[in-house]
């Protein structure tokens, strides 16, 4: 999730401090030793573990509990499907689970150098493998199975149990190959995946498969030969930084590069964020405006199992490091990928998008009017919390709020909808800003640097000094599983003053830290090594102003919507190392005298009782009961039947995709005039307000406003100006 950027620029005492330090401890020359390159891996460790040390908000003690969360995270990242390590090998390596705390310590490299060598011996052995399995074809009409929980999955006891995992992982994948390319050529004729030309029988599927399979893993093995030691040794030193919590990362020189130009906005190719997840690749965020986040087919938690340029073969990328993945799904404006991937109902999909810039108009805020029951009601969607801090004259998030807020209340509103769905944070001060809409003045967060106790003064108390209430008729607030940070203090603070209703997923993401990014080269002085790299480390802690931390509880919805995500951990709780929840003291504030509970209870009942929300329920559960199921045949026939048969389990479902609430959302009048001059963009405004017309969310959103309308009236707004003049300090 996106960090907030200007406490990098806010917190200089930090990065002061750090430095300061840091030139007492590296500031000497560094002259490369006999060995080179171990010489530097020896200053890296020096260097990460220090800066961590000094810095992160609270660093967890380098002992023998964290040597085996390093060891267990550095093994799987090393080799996630347990397809290149024996038992015996993990024998070997087994005594140092206990002793990396000694190892980083003491700046020793014997474990990495152990199972860096070790390592590259057995991708040797296993080019052999794979190339004498795909040489002649399967039977697949033996009856067997294989289970990809890798997770679980012992290592292979001995090179022969090795061997055959190879055959059992090439069968499945070439058998899974097999069954999409029948699958499109069998299609309707009418059907856009249809495959032209005539049909194959299934032994030449087999064989291109295999053909294909083969190719895919020539390649791997091929990048995989090209790989530097400094860059395996990346993936130990962040085995070790990931230890402290998810978000403290080390970039090498070529990663902190590619993150700068994240950061600076250039987004191209399908407009997706992708992270590992084990031998494969997931979506972990959807860029608003991109192509696949307008396509509303690709989602976040699909895992990518191949990918294909426009109509040529598919490439399996399994096994291949994110890099790789990423060059082979980016590609020219107008070209098409095809992506095979596993969505989370365990169906296998093929999603075609082609590529294109990231439309910048579509990542800023915009509204929509609607009608509904004789009532005219407003909704604000913000993809981001954005601000330009090289320009204070651009746009950025809060003066766009400000603006939409003020264009529906010149339509004469009777209430407002917040939807913050899928914003993954930004800018603090736009955060704070865009509360200031709703109230007086008073405070919108607490942040809290590193210190002990709830009473050490190190706590700022961020407030909106604005008296001017842009507006104060009814708001709802609409968030889900994947609104983190800024979105999380936003509601957070509308919801701590009883200002406007929560709805949405039973809880936000459940971000509530600061990150600062520290360039390593800054600390050491005449150094002879080259670059070395960058560290992305925790530094900092958000608070609600009720004293709750937004840390992996994140914010929990007043009114609770089913979504595909209710029964399935996701976000910061999800992470066995992420920072945990406390609480400090609360900031003085005033709520407004708002009771919402019947409100909220006449919302509950009626999802309870809509038969949407309950396919939707439905859906959860059975998504929930599917996550676990790992567990694939490789006989051709029972491995079609049961994909048959998870498709019409997951068929009754497809009925929440035709779902209108039967609404006719549309622009304001000066956005209509500016249609006039730009076709695209009212071309695009009009998919969005169709995409609201498909909103079960939004309409019961829209229910909600109503009910707040009815039972306060306008006498609402002049409590709120009344109580919120009390709060003024």
């Amino acid at each position: 999730m996106n960090a907030f950027i200007q406490f990098m620029k806010r917190n200089y005492k930090i990065v002061a401090v750090v430095v300061l330090l840091a030139g007492a401890l590296f500031g000497f020359s560094m002259i490369p030793g006999k060995n080179g390159d171990p010489d530097k891996d020896r200053m890296l460790i020096e260097l990460l573990t220090y800066v961590i040390d000094k810095a992160h908000y609270n660093p967890v003690p380098v002992d023998d509990n964290f040597s085996k969360g390093v060891y267990k995270d550095y093994l799987e990242n090393l080799d996630p499907s347990k397809r290149f390590f024996t038992q015996a090998d993990i024998n070997e390596f087994a005594k140092y689970e206990t002793q990396l705390d000694e190892q980083i310590n003491d700046r020793k490299l014997d474990f990495f150098n152990l199972t860096y060598t070790r390592f590259q011996q057995r991708v040797k052995e296993a080019e052999g493998f794979y190339k004498d399995i795909l040489s002649q074809p399967f039977d697949f009409k033996t009856q067997e199975e294989f289970n990809t929980d890798y997770e679980k999955m012992p290592y292979p006891k001995n090179d022969a149990e090795l061997r055959e995992r190879w055959r059992k992982q090439l069968k499945l994948s070439v058998l899974s190959s097999v069954t999409d390319k029948e699958k499109i050529q069998n299609a309707p004729a009418d059907d856009k995946t249809k495959s032209e030309g005539a049909k194959k029988s299934f032994a030449e599927l087999e064989k291109e498969a295999r053909e294909t399979t083969k190719k895919s893993l020539d390649d791997y093995f091929e990048f995989v030969s090209e790989l530097k030691r400094e860059e395996w040794f990346s993936v130990y030193l962040n085995a070790i930084a990931e230890r402290f919590d998810p978000h403290t990362y080390y970039f090498a020189p070529d990663d902190k590069e590619k993150f700068d130009t994240s950061m600076r906005g250039s987004l191209e190719g399908i407009g997706a964020r992708l992270q590992k997840k084990g031998d494969y690749v997931e979506i972990s965020e959807l860029i608003p405006g991109g192509p696949a986040w307008r396509g509303k087919e690709l989602e976040q938690g699909d895992i990518i199992i191949k990918v294909a340029q426009n109509k040529e073969e598919p490439v399996e990328i399994g096994g291949m490091r994110l890099d790789d993945v990423v060059k082979k799904i980016k590609g020219p404006k107008g070209t098409v990928v095809r992506l095979t991937v596993k969505k989370v109902d365990g169906t296998v999909k093929v999603i075609a998008i082609t590529r294109e810039v990231v439309e910048i108009e579509e990542t800023y805020a915009k509204s929509s009017i609607v009608n509904k029951n004789g009532k005219t009601y407003g909704v604000i969607y913000l993809p981001k919390f954005y601000i330009d801090f090289e320009n204070k004259d651009n746009r950025d998030a809060a003066k766009d709020v400000a603006a939409e807020v003020d264009k529906l209340k010149a339509q004469g509103v009777d209430g407002i909808v917040m939807d913050l769905r899928d914003n993954g944070g930004g800018s603090l001060k736009t955060v704070v800003d865009i509360a200031g809409l709703f109230i007086e003045k008073g405070p919108v967060v607490q942040v809290r640097s590193r210190g002990e106790g709830s009473d050490s003064g190190n706590t700022e108390v961020l407030n909106d000094n604005d008296s001017k209430v842009h507006y104060d008729g009814p708001l709802v607030v609409l968030i889900n599983n994947f609104s983190a940070s800024a979105s999380e203090i936003f509601a957070a603070a509308i919801q701590d003053y009883k200002r406007g209703i929560i709805m949405g997923s039973k809880q936000s993401y459940g971000k509530g830290t600061v990150q600062n990014i520290y360039d390593l080269n800054r600390f050491v002085r005449g150094n002879s090594f080259g670059d070395l790299g960058a560290l992305k480390t925790t530094t900092q802690k958000f608070y609600r102003i009720n004293g709750g931390s937004t840390q992996r509880e994140g914010v929990k919805s007043d009114i609770v919507m089913p979504d595909k995500y209710s029964y399935i951990e996701i976000g910061e709780r999800d992470s066995d190392n992420a920072l945990p929840w406390d609480k400090i003291a609360p900031a003085p504030y005033k709520p407004f005298k708002n009771d919402f509970s019947k409100v909220i209870a006449a919302s509950r009942k009626r999802i309870a009782e809509n038969p949407e929300f309950t396919l939707m329920d439905e859906n959860a559960k059975f998504l929930s009961a599917r996550k676990d199921d790992n567990n694939y045949s490789l006989n051709a026939d029972k491995f079609k039947a049961d994909a048959e048969r998870i498709e019409a389990a997951a068929k009754k479902f497809k009925a929440l995709n035709t779902y209108s609430n039967e609404l006719a959302f549309d622009g304001l009048p000066a956005e209509k005039e500016q249609f006039k001059k730009d076709p695209a963009l009212a071309e695009k405004k009009k998919d969005w307000y169709k995409s609201l017309s498909k909103d079960a969310y939004v309409n019961e959103a829209l229910n909600v406003l109503s009910d707040m309308q009815n039972k306060s009236g306008k006498a609402a707004a002049s409590v709120e100006k009344k109580e919120s003049k009390i709060k003024t300090r």
